[in-house]
């Protein structure tokens, strides 16, 4: 009796049926209330309502391989454009029989990046990677040499143009903005107000603006017969005005930093240098991995504004494709495949920022 008395205690620590599994689950995330309960009904009615029909318009109804005159009898989406325009569209004018030397530039450029992830790996021979690397993605977009046609940058376009905008826009503007950020916290009074007009000028100007100086304005102050290649002024300005933004996100990582740790580093007798880069930034640095990642992606998107200055970037190859009389009126599908590239460029970066945030957190 006494072993059955025990053995009916036990049972009845279990938990119920409720609590656990799919329908615990549910039972204390969803529907754990009056409010959270309707608020979870009205948002499975909306998805009751949207879902389907997007999955039948993006699935079961479209089509990949017709013409544009095809698609217009249909009801789903016409795919046909992304597969029919594909290599214009991710490689603009590239000569056509070329075109296998962006895309290597391209998978060079990403095997990079992915190698770079690990920071067990930032060591020089990351360093050195990189120097052979770009040169590598520089000879392959250009050639000249070891017998690969000469291809002029005015022919460089869609998605490879606006990688290198990108990430060499970024690499360049991170350590820029470091520095306009000491400078600002400078002691120097011509390098404080020097840096501070910069970045206040920069940052009171959109970036469209910058643009149009670079591919209008500045050609003009230039002596006669000398040139400076379009692509080459639109990345100066990307760079000068995401470090702008940049500089004041570094700034105020340092002003968080405690008069402790600078007293710290000069009773061991550090210098200026040595305090700021053995001390001081790598702890502002990490405080700012958030905000500074938010500027990044915000520039990455902003690449695509080189449209209005006809630069042939993944948007401008889209929408010359969209002109067309055969593909007009397909745009939501043209749109939402570049909206998608576009996602996992920052969908990346904004992972590998938690990845990197957590992995010092864990240093503390």
């Amino acid at each position: 009796m006494q072993e059955t008395a025990q053995a009916t205690q036990i049972g009845d620590l279990k938990p119920p049926v409720t609590s656990v599994g799919v329908i615990g689950w549910a039972k204390n995330n969803l529907f754990n209330g009056w409010f959270n309960s309707i608020l979870t009904i009205v948002t499975l009615f909306f998805l009751w309502k949207i879902v389907p029909p997007l999955l039948q318009w993006a699935f079961f109804n479209s089509v990949w391989h017709t013409t544009g005159k095809a698609c217009r009898g249909i009801d789903g989406a016409c795919w046909s454009i992304i597969y029919t325009n594909f290599r214009f569209i991710i490689f603009g004018f590239f000569p056509y029989e070329q075109q296998w030397r962006p895309l290597l530039a391209m998978f060079l450029l990403f095997g990079l990046l992915f190698y770079s992830r690990d920071r067990n790996h930032w060591k020089k021979p990351l360093g050195y990677a990189w120097i052979v690397g770009l040169f590598t993605m520089g000879l392959l977009m250009k050639g000249g040499l070891f017998g690969l046609t000469s291809v002029e940058s005015t022919q460089w376009g869609g998605l490879p143009l606006t990688l290198l905008l990108s990430v060499f826009g970024l690499t360049a503007a991170y350590p820029l903005g470091v520095i306009l950020a000491l400078g600002r916290q400078s002691k120097m009074h011509g390098v404080k107000w020097l840096c501070v007009l910069y970045i206040e000028l920069i940052r009171g100007v959109p970036l469209i603006s910058l643009l149009f100086m670079s591919a209008i304005i500045f050609p003009l102050f230039l002596p006669e017969g000398i040139t400076i290649n379009k692509i080459l002024r639109a990345q100066v300005a990307i760079i000068l005005f995401t470090a702008s933004y940049i500089a004041e996100v570094v700034r105020g990582g340092l002003q968080g930093m405690s008069r402790g740790q600078y007293e710290a580093a000069e009773s061991m007798g550090l210098n200026y240098y040595q305090t700021m880069r053995l001390v001081i930034l790598p702890q502002a640095l990490k405080i700012v991995i958030p905000p500074t990642v938010s500027i990044l992606i915000s520039a990455f998107k902003d690449t695509s504004l080189v449209v209005i200055i006809a630069l042939w970037d993944l948007m401008k190859t889209t929408q010359s494709v969209l002109s067309n009389p055969e593909w007009m009126g397909f745009s939501r599908e043209a749109y939402l495949f570049i909206a998608i590239l576009y996602f996992l460029g920052c969908f990346s970066m904004s992972n590998y920022s938690r990845k990197l945030e957590k992995e010092l957190s864990t240093e503390d």
